[in-house]
């Protein structure tokens, strides 16, 4: 995918921020939504999980994906394996956040912490216990398991020269940067 600028960014229609567990994404997605005119739509909660931290079945996260991307106006905070291949053809620009590792684990840890103390309910309801927070599928781990690939992908899109444009940030400084330039303009 070759690179994008700013101004790809704001004449977007279709945005999908890709980055590691922990980096902001919905955050991201949510201000990037704001500033563009865009509805954002949070895949942990539309499209991931169900109430009881059971995850959708693979099937139906797609044809949850496929819904929204069929539409001409969007901005998505992800995009699971299972359904990446229908959400990538039709973005328009990719916001990568390729943050270091320390700095989303650090946001990541803090997050959960918070979500674990104040018992804050997400994705459909769900709590952070300290069970969860424990287990070998939790928030932690997986940011672990899935780091490297995740910073790959971006850094793979961002090197191809076909497909979709690529906006790779790389600090949190960067992407404010970049949502103040939209405001701006």
């Amino acid at each position: 995918m070759p690179r994008a600028t700013v101004a790809d960014l704001a004449a977007a229609r279709r945005v999908l921020v890709y980055g590691v567990t922990g980096s902001g994404k919905s955050t991201a997605a949510l201000a990037l939504g704001e500033r563009l005119g865009l509805p954002a739509h949070l895949v942990d909660e539309e499209i991931g999980w169900l109430p009881g931290w059971r995850q959708r079945d693979g099937d139906e996260q797609r044809a949850l994906a496929a819904r929204i991307v069929a539409r001409e106006d969007w901005v998505l905070d992800s995009a699971y394996g299972t359904f990446r291949d229908v959400v990538v053809p039709r973005a328009q620009v990719v916001l990568g956040l390729d943050y270091p590792r320390w700095l989303s684990l650090g946001r990541l840890v803090r997050r959960t912490a918070r979500r674990w103390a104040t018992r804050e309910r997400v994705c459909n309801g769900n709590v952070e216990t300290l069970g969860k927070v424990l287990s070998h599928d939790s928030v932690l781990v997986w940011h672990v398991r899935s780091y490297r690939r995740k910073t790959e992908q971006i850094r793979g899109w961002a090197a191809d020269t076909d497909g979709v444009p690529v906006l790779v940030v790389r600090h949190p400084r960067e992407l404010d940067r970049v949502l103040r330039e939209l405001s701006a303009g």
